[in-house]
This record gives C-alpha cells, structure tokens and sequence, in this order.
C-alpha cells in the first residue's frame, strides 16, 4: 500500500533568537522521525504534550522547514507542494485563522473557486448538518462553531487526504460527536491524518495509531494489532502479605527480578502486582507469570482501550529516560 505521508529521518531543532545555528542549546523538537501513513487509512498520532505532533504536521504542510531529513506527501517533497497539490488536502488545527470579518456563508463562496473539486451540494449538507450559521461573522462564532466553520471548509471539496491537528481540543461531546460523523461520511476513501488527546474518540474510528516521544516514534501498526497485543494483567498471590514479607518499613516486598521489558508501568499494592503487557499471548504470558510469581498466584487478564495503553506506554517512556 502507498504511503501518502512519508517522513525520513526527519528532523527539526528550535533555535532561540541570538542563539547560534550550531549552538547544542536548541530545542529539539523532532529526532529522526521515520513515519508512513498508508492510504485510504484514518491514522491517530498520538504522544504527550510536546512530544512533536504539531511539528510534523506542520512541515508536512510546508508550514516549517526541516532541519534535516525528508517530508512527502503524495510522494512529493513537502517544501515543493504545487497550489494542485493543496487542492487536495483538507488542513484544519486547534489554532485555525479565518478571516473573522467574513460570515460563515460568504466564507464558503469565497472559497469555492479555489478547489476544482469543490462539491457545493456537498458544502450545504455539510452547514446544514454543522448547524451553522450563514449570516453570522466568524468572529462572533463560538469555539465550537468556529471549529465545525473550519472542518466545512476543509471538506467541502472532497480532499484526498484529511490533516486535522488537535481538532477537538476544548470541545463538548455533542460538538466532537458533530465533527467526527461529517468526518467519516466525508472521508470516502480519502487519508485522515489526525492528532489528538481525545483518545477514546480517536479511537472510535481510527484504522492506525503511531505513538510519538519526545521527537521519535516508539511504535506504529493498525488499531487493532496494538489492541491484541496489549492487555492488562492483575496478578494476586496471596502469600505475599504474610508479615515475614513485609519490609522493615511495612511496605509490599517489591517487584520480582528479573521483570520482563515487555511488562509496563508495573505497581504493586500488597498481594496484587498490576502492569500491562505489551506483547499478550494466551499461552506464554501465563506461563512467564507463574514462573516469576509462583504457580498459586491468579492471574486476571483484561483488554485494554487506547487511553490505558497510551498511559502505560508513557509512563514506560518517562520511567526509561529518568
């Protein structure tokens, strides 16, 4: 399947003003990203706060320039996209600017002869649908409705790849359930790239999901690959309260040794350890449990949603680099 958005080895520092060019105190924003985004698939990068998300996003839009590295869309160096190239992309951020002087209606008329495809019965579904507007000036929108004024004019010509970066941020749950149905009935087997810390949302309709830290991406594969083999495990041995193994301070004994890469952000709270297994077999997982913590011990296996294993992946991450 081809990759309609392409980074290698990608790169991109932060200087600030006065600092020099070569100066080791910029900030690094992204470190060697290497991503593919598959076409035809609803593709979630997810990651803490400045882990690099809008960084990418905006060099694949020819918003920033790379340090170094390369950035593709629909194959072609992000820094030479043509006006027929965005065309076809669908851009909307958390920190859009419209012209706010403009109404809602005179927007889209405004903006129709730019965009060949552009599907006007599809523009007046998408307001009526939206519920917005047309005499009212975009200035006087709410955050909301200033949000779904900027999905409408990002879908309206039909684009062949959907970039939204942080679409739902601050949002009500009727607004980001309003956005995400005109997403999907206007995808139509275009590409969505999206950012977001709405995780339960994103999930909801996302095909893959690459988690980003701190400018590098620790992981990319479909929704439904990550979901199979990440699971939550409680394991409780009874015989781990018994007062011979408590600590001089009156704590759980700690973890046993070695503890598997593969089991994240372990806790323990008396006879129950909690931790998430990132690589889940029926068979084998079961088996390495109870030769870690004995065969008495019962072992609780649970699926976990996407905000449980980002959580656990970050807290792997954050752990890791302390």
């Amino acid at each position: 399947m081809n990759a309609v958005l392409q980074t290698v080895a990608l790169t991109k520092r932060f200087y600030s003003a006065g600092t020099p060019l070569d100066s080791t105190h910029a900030t690094l924003a992204l470190d060697g990203l290497d991503l593919e985004v598959p076409e035809s698939s609803m593709y979630a990068l997810v990651g803490p706060n400045g882990a690099g998300k809008t960084t990418a996003i905006k060099i694949l839009m020819n918003l920033f320039r790379p340090s170094s590295g390369q950035s593709l869309v629909f194959g072609r160096n992000s820094g030479a996209l043509s006006p027929a190239d965005f065309a076809r992309i669908g851009y909307v951020s958390e920190n859009q600017v419209l012209p706010p002087w403009m109404t809602v209606g005179y927007l889209m008329e405004y903006l129709r002869p730019f965009y060949p495809t552009w599907d006007p019965a599809r523009a007046t579904q998408l307001l009526r649908q939206l519920d917005l507007p047309l005499d009212r000036k975009l200035k006087h929108l709410s955050r909301g409705m200033y949000m779904k004024a900027s999905l409408a004019t990002a879908l309206a010509f039909r684009p062949r790849l959907i970039v939204l970066d942080e679409p739902f941020t601050g949002l009500d749950a009727l607004v980001r359930d309003e956005l995400i149905e005109s997403l999907l009935e206007s995808a139509d087997g275009a590409t969505v790239f999206i950012s977001s810390h709405d995780l339960a949302e994103i999930e909801s309709f996302s095909s893959h999901v690459g988690f980003l830290h701190r400018g590098r991406l620790q992981s990319s594969e479909e929704l439904s690959a990550l979901s199979a083999r990440f699971r939550e495990i409680e394991v409780t041995c009874e015989e781990a309260t018994q007062p011979a193994e408590k600590t001089a301070a009156g704590k759980s004994p700690a973890l046993p040794q070695p503890w598997p890469a593969q089991w994240l952000a372990p806790g323990r709270a008396g006879a129950v350890v909690r931790f998430a297994d990132s690589q889940f077999d029926a068979e084998s997982t079961p088996e390495k449990i109870h030769a870690l913590f004995g065969p008495g011990c019962r072992i609780d296996v649970t699926p976990m949603p996407l905000r449980s294993i980002f959580i656990a992946i970050t807290k792997a991450n954050r752990e890791e680099a302390n």
